[in-house]
Formats: C-alpha cells, sequence, structure tokens
C-alpha cells in the first residue's frame, strides 16, 4: 500500500510545502508561546477545511484539465464581473506572493544564519541570493516531476526536523488532546486563531493544487489516487504545524517575537539539539514556499490572461522571475519580515471567503464537472467553512477597529 501510494504520490505534498513557509512558523510560535496548547483546535479545525477545498479544486483540475483561475475566467459571462474577478485574483495572488516571497526566503535565512551562524561579511544577502539560485535553477528547468522530487524531499527533512523538536520538548499529552478537541476562544486569541486559519487554507494553493493535478493525472478514474494524495499531504502538513505549537509552547521565561527567537528560546532548555534541527526545519519551510508560491502566482497569471500554462513559456517564466527577483532583492536589503508575514496572513484569512465562494459555485457546474460535481454533503461542508471563513474575516476587522 505504501509503495502503492509513493508511485501515485502527486502534488500534495508541494500543496503542504506551500502553506508550510515562514509565515506558518511565526504564528504557530506566537500560538504555541502565547498561548500553549490552547489553540490547537484551530489548526484542527484549519486542516481539516483544507482538506475540503483542496479536495474540490483537485476534482476541478483532473475533471476539467484546467486551472482555477482559467475556469473562472470562461464561466463567469458578464464581463464587469469577470473583469473584477480577474482583477481581484491577480491582486490577492499575484501581488500577494510577490509581498510573501521576501519573507519566504528571509526566514529561509534565518534558518541558514541560525545553523552557521553570521560572519563579517553581509550573510543575510548571500544566503538570499543563494537560495534565490536553488529557486530560479528549479523552476528554469520546467519539468514538473523535478520539481516535485525536490520539493518532497525538502517537506520530508521539514517534518521530520519540526517532528522530533516537539518531540524533544516532551509534552504532556493529556493537555495537547485537550487543546485539540476542547476549543477556547478569547478576546486576546482571536487574531491568532485567524492567522492560524489563514496561514494554513492558503487561497494560492486552490489555483496552485487545480494547475499541477492536471500535469499528474489526465483520466477521472485517477480522482481516487487525488484525494488520497490530498488527505495524507494535508494531515502530514498539520502535525507539523502543531509540532511547531507543541515545540514553542515549551518556552515559559524568553521573550520571542519569530521562529529564529524560537531556536534561541530553546537552546537553554534542551540544548544546541533542538536549536539546529529547528533551525533545519525553518531552513526548509522557507524555501519550498520561496518555490511554489512564484510557480502559483505564474500559473494564477496565466489562467487569469489566457495564456498557455506552460513552465517553459516565455511569459510564465516571467511571472515566477519577477516574482522570484523582487523576493531576493527585498530579503537581501534586510526588509523585517515578521510584521509583513503577519499582516500577509491575516489578509490571507480575509480574502479566503471570496475565493472558497468562487470554488464552491463553480463545483455545482454539471456543465464543468459532470457526476464528479459536489454532492450535498461536499456543499454542506463547503458552505460551513465558507462560513467559519467569513466569521473570522467580520472578527478580525471588529477587532482592528477597536484597536484603533
Amino acid at each position: 500500500m505504501i509503495k502503492s501510494w509513493f508511485k501515485n504520490i502527486g502534488p500534495g505534498p508541494l500543496v503542504a510545502a506551500a502553506f508550510i513557509g515562514p509565515g506558518t512558523v511565526t504564528v504557530c510560535t506566537l500560538a504555541g508561546v502565547n498561548f500553549g496548547f490552547s489553540l490547537l483546535w484551530a489548526m484542527l479545525l484549519s486542516i481539516f477545511a483544507t482538506i475540503i477545498l483542496q479536495e474540490m479544486s483537485a476534482r476541478l483540475g483532473i475533471v476539467s484539465q484546467k486551472g482555477l483561475s482559467e475556469v473562472i475566467r470562461t464561466e463567469i459571462k458578464n464581463p464587469l464581473f469577470r473583469t473584477l474577478a480577474i482583477i481581484l485574483i491577480l491582486s490577492a495572488i499575484v501581488v500577494g506572493n510577490a509581498a510573501y516571497e521576501a519573507g519566504n526566503i528571509s526566514g529561509s535565512v534565518l534558518g541558514l544564519e541560525a545553523l552557521f551562524g553570521n560572519s563579517s561579511f553581509n550573510s543575510s544577502a548571500v544566503y538570499s541570493v543563494i537560495i534565490g539560485v536553488i529557486a530560479f535553477v528549479l523552476l528554469f528547468i520546467g519539468n514538473y516531476k523535478v520539481l516535485e522530487k525536490a520539493l518532497i524531499t525538502l517537506v520530508i527533512l521539514m517534518s521530520l526536523a519540526f517532528l522530533i523538536t516537539a518531540i524533544v520538548t516532551k509534552p504532556n499529552l493529556t493537555e495537547i488532546f485537550r487543546g485539540l478537541f476542547i476549543p477556547k476562544f478569547s478576546g486576546e486569541s482571536v487574531l491568532t486563531v485567524i492567522a492560524l486559519v489563514g496561514t494554513t487554507v492558503v487561497p494560492y494553493n486552490l489555483f496552485l493544487h487545480a494547475a499541477l493535478v492536471k500535469e499528474k493525472w489526465k483520466k477521472e478514474s485517477d480522482l481516487k489516487f487525488a484525494r488520497k494524495d490530498t488527505i495524507i499531504a494535508v494531515v502530514l502538513g498539520g502535525i507539523v504545524s502543531m509540532s511547531i505549537i507543541i515545540s514553542a509552547a515549551a518556552i515559559k521565561t524568553y521573550e520571542v517575537n519569530g521562529a529564529a527567537d524560537l531556536a534561541k528560546g530553546l537552546e537553554p532548555l534542551f540544548g544546541d539539539f533542538a536549536s539546529y534541527f529547528l533551525s533545519i526545519g525553518l531552513f526548509a519551510a522557507g524555501i519550498t514556499s520561496a518555490i511554489t508560491a512564484p510557480l502559483a502566482a505564474a500559473y494564477v497569471a496565466s489562467g487569469c490572461l489566457g495564456w498557455k500554462s506552460d513552465m517553459k513559456s516565455v511569459r510564465f517564466r516571467a511571472v515566477w522571475m519577477f516574482i522570484l527577483g523582487l523576493g531576493v532583492l527585498f530579503s537581501s536589503v534586510g526588509f523585517k519580515s515578521i510584521e509583513i508575514i503577519k499582516f500577509a496572513q491575516v489578509a490571507n484569512g480575509l480574502l479566503l471567503p471570496i475565493i472558497a465562494g468562487f470554488l464552491i459555485w463553480i463545483m455545482n457546474k454539471s456543465s464543468i464537472l459532470g457526476k464528479h460535481k459536489n454532492s450535498v454533503l461536499q456543499n454542506g461542508l463547503g458552505i460551513i467553512i465558507f462560513g467559519i471563513a467569513l466569521f473570522l474575516g467580520v472578527k478580525s476587522i471588529l477587532k482592528v477597529f477597536n484597536l484603533l
């Protein structure tokens, strides 16, 4: 069975790689430090929501053999609504990913600096360029199978690193189960809950997944492989995120503002051992997202603008090169990434209901999906997730106004 899964492994691990970036590490770290295990339920809810929405996205990609942005462009008949939808998607995904990219690269740099230290030369700029070159080479090759293997290797490395760190902290299992299954919600934790949902249920992943499954699978009979691939990868991704929260909860006295501080904070308790593993995990989280964010933006731009979604086409390459280049530039000049990442995660949480609404609408069109359109149960779960995303978005806006 395991051999069969490895043979049919698809874009699932790439989706996991995309949502576990430095932003996720940062938000999960702050959730663990500030609230202990009490917000693990929010991560469990996020994983459930991600599985439901990503399965819809994968099903759309396989049955229609089109990307989500391409389907939206062809299915919205009203020219005004179509233009508004395309502007919204392009600004949310392409512009948003350009903003995240500096954070992805900076996060990976933090991991390298924690591992190898800061020497007299400008290590941040040098490490940023090295990470940029690695991402550039993998994307420029333009071969899905090469990209898939490289990212799966990095995801496995990242998963092991964060899991071992969590195990080393020897957490209380009873408290973990309580945090998972007994939801606690307070005024202080609302923005952290929104950020946890926003960093896991990532709108650009819905576009990336639909675009990538059609590279892997061409027949409707392959849907069962895609479902299994999605569930296993997203659950593993969720376990990684929970491992970060559990690791961070072990720190009681150290001031922690981000992932690099988490590595330092674990040193007095568990020695260099834990901080080395955490640093490796942070590097892998950063570089995987530094590859998937420009890739997703290129697929979205191609679908929205009616270009051919070919990884070797000039336009496709121009989009990801632009985003990767901006990321390397901003990371090199020392843009402070932690606050920007936190803001971007909250913004993502607010954008989610709009993108989820698009997806649920399309998944009910027999003209596109035939017998594979959403069932009553799938629609019910989708509407609940849409409602939760909308509720959290409204709460975050009210919270911001209260702060003002």
